[in-house]
């Protein structure tokens, strides 16, 4: 191909404008655009995490550490499958209940042995975020209206296992449940190794896998996705599964934690989760996302509500005061970040 030099004004380098070249100025600019994006949370956790150090004697202390680390790994879990979701363009309600109800369904089933209290939970979980899928997907559902029908049901289906709450299942110390709930790896809790295996298979998946492909296509354009051959269908069924089957894997290691199937626990989680999620760089119109963003969303969000208790003055409601200016502010950044990127 032949290369042809043109004269440009105001002495500027000829070697710079060749013929199809992109103009400097607009990639070095979308590259930064995408750098905030990606890492600004983990920007604004490190400024945080820093500030909260000098300001608090016990913040950066072994125990207060682990004991964020092993309470942020239940939601991290959670939002590892809302990520997924997210990505397609769509939105799962129904984490928090699922949540709830793991909870309970392992707890149940530790009277029966480790084995049924680890995979009923999964199972049940796993076929609401079936239906959730086959809804949305086959009978072309509006998520926001799956997943609420999911939330109800899930939540009443746990209220009818416990009496409306009236029974608490225990979980007996010595199980090897318990141990895997509440033990500890070179000074972190079980919960915590386990939601980092997750969290790398995650990341293996969304950007190694062909099914992390089409994931990324569906969110984009699903007409496109279709026309190229995606299973458009099969994607979003199987990426409501799994936030369905983590949902319940969290319920239960958190039950596991706690040592009972505790019935008031999931409310809000879900929007706990899509807060951590979008805050992490993922958008919400889907297409783009990344699963390292979500864990520091939910990090983020931990270490906040963890310096509100710190300063010890101020009430536990601040930190959802807090969570939704960081969300408003992500949002409106993701917003004009995008519109920069499609104007370059």
């Amino acid at each position: 191909m032949t290369v042809t030099k043109t004269r440009t004004p105001a002495g500027v380098d000829e070697g710079k404008r060749a013929a199809g070249a992109e103009p400097v100025g607009p990639a070095r600019s979308e590259r930064l655009s995408a750098l905030v994006q990606q890492h600004g949370a983990l920007a604004v956790l490190v400024i945080v995490s820093l500030v909260a150090t000098f300001s608090f004697d016990s913040f950066a202390t072994g125990d207060n550490v682990s004991n964020m680390a092993t309470s942020s790994a239940f939601l991290a879990i959670v939002a590892l499958g809302m990520t997924f979701v997210i990505i397609t363009g769509g939105i799962d309600l129904s984490v928090g209940s699922l949540f709830a109800l793991g909870g309970v369904l392992a707890a149940w089933g530790s009277r029966h042995g480790t084995l049924v209290a680890l995979l009923l939970p999964l199972a049940v979980c796993g076929a609401v975020g079936v239906v959730n899928g086959l809804l949305v997907a086959r009978s072309r559902l509006a998520p926001f209206i799956v997943t609420l029908a999911a939330m109800l049901g899930a939540r009443g289906l746990m209220l009818a296992i416990t009496d409306e709450g009236a029974n608490t299942y225990l979980i007996g110390k010595g199980s090897f449940l318990a141990e895997l709930g509440q033990g500890t790896t070179l000074g972190l809790g079980n919960p915590v190794w386990i939601m980092l295996a997750l969290f790398v298979a995650g990341a293996v998946v969304l950007r190694r896998t062909r099914f992390g492909q089409h994931v990324y296509a569906v969110g984009g354009n699903e007409d496109a996705a279709a026309l190229m051959g995606a299973p458009v269908a099969r994607t979003k069924i199987l990426v409501y599964t799994l936030s369905g089957v983590l949902a319940g894997l969290a319920g239960a290691l958190n039950a596991a934690w706690l040592a009972s199937g505790v019935t008031i626990l999931g409310n809000g989680m879900e929007l706990e989760a899509i807060s951590a999620v979008v805050i992490g760089g993922t958008l919400l119109t889907g297409g783009l996302g990344y699963v390292s963003g979500s864990l520091v969303g939910v990090l983020l969000l931990k270490v906040i509500q963890n310096v509100i208790n710190q300063i010890g003055s101020l009430d536990s409601s601040y930190q959802q005061v807090v969570s939704g200016a960081f969300l408003a502010v992500v949002v409106v950044a993701q917003t004009w970040l995008g519109r920069r990127r499609q104007l370059m």
